[in-house]
């Protein structure tokens, strides 16, 4: 036992300070896609043509979709004059779909639940996890929040075994057609008011796999969703502010 104590104080404090400080995110990390609309020339669409989603789309300037992005970087290699890369922002939940267009503009960032729904789910969140079929690798991250590092429970959200006892449902996966009853006898089995939180590219499009005849592009093909949070897979960190945002535990004038 008191090896066992000794190692957990050489250990030190480990829990990020999120969301007190910007995190430091791995150079390796892919975030916000930049698109700089100055160095695009006219007919050009090689962008658009190695997408793997037909995230991108081309006339009257370039949009990119980060609700189908796979953050692939194709894009970016098939650029010749660098026109798209992706930078370093960690901030990429939304409230609404549409909000998902990155266009070179200032992001729409996800708002706040209304004042009443706050109230019930402001310092306690349940939430129930559905894999509609995924591959497991959203999955895994969204485990990752329950760990040391970043103590998903020290803002009062949690997750539950049963639908039963849950505010919403978190949902990873494409929607496989084998799920689509599953999904909808969940979200029926959670007492409303509810609330329900697309994780990945799978969750809120149908990713790679969208237009199969067994995926049905997303979640929000068989339910609402209050809560886009897109990524192939979402680093921990945008999971976790997205979830606060919505929460209202960020303010809008956040940190930068």
């Amino acid at each position: 036992m008191w090896n066992e104590l000794l190692a957990r104080i050489r250990q030190g404090h480990r829990t990020t300070d999120f969301p007190r400080s910007v995190p430091a995110m791995p150079d390796r990390f892919r975030g916000r896609p930049i698109i700089e609309a100055g160095k695009c020339v006219e007919g050009c669409r090689e962008c658009a043509e190695v997408c793997p989603t037909g995230a991108i789309v081309v006339g009257g300037g370039v949009k990119l979709d980060l609700g189908r992005c796979l953050f692939c970087t194709e894009c970016t290699n098939a650029c010749p004059r660098g026109a798209i890369r992706f930078g370093q922002d960690h901030r990429l939940a939304a409230s609404a779909r549409e909000d998902l267009m990155v266009t070179g503009e200032a992001p729409t960032l996800a708002k706040a639940l209304d004042e009443e729904a706050r109230r019930l789910f402001g310092r306690s969140l349940k939430l129930r996890q559905v894999s509609a079929g995924g591959c497991n690798a959203c999955e895994a991250d969204v485990n990752v929040l329950n760990t040391v590092v970043f103590d998903l429970g020290r803002f009062g959200i949690q997750f539950v075994a049963s639908p039963r006892h849950a505010d919403g449902l978190l949902i990873t996966g494409p929607v496989t057609a084998n799920m689509k009853l599953a999904l909808q006898k969940t979200y029926e089995a959670v007492p409303t008011p509810k609330i329900v939180i697309a994780v990945g590219a799978c969750a809120i499009s149908g990713g790679p796999y969208a237009d199969h005849p067994e995926a049905l592009n997303g979640a929000s093909s068989s339910i609402p969703v209050d809560l886009y949070v897109p990524g192939c897979p979402p680093h921990p960190l945008t999971i976790l502010d997205g979830l606060l945002r919505m929460l209202g535990q960020i303010p809008t004038s956040d940190l930068r």
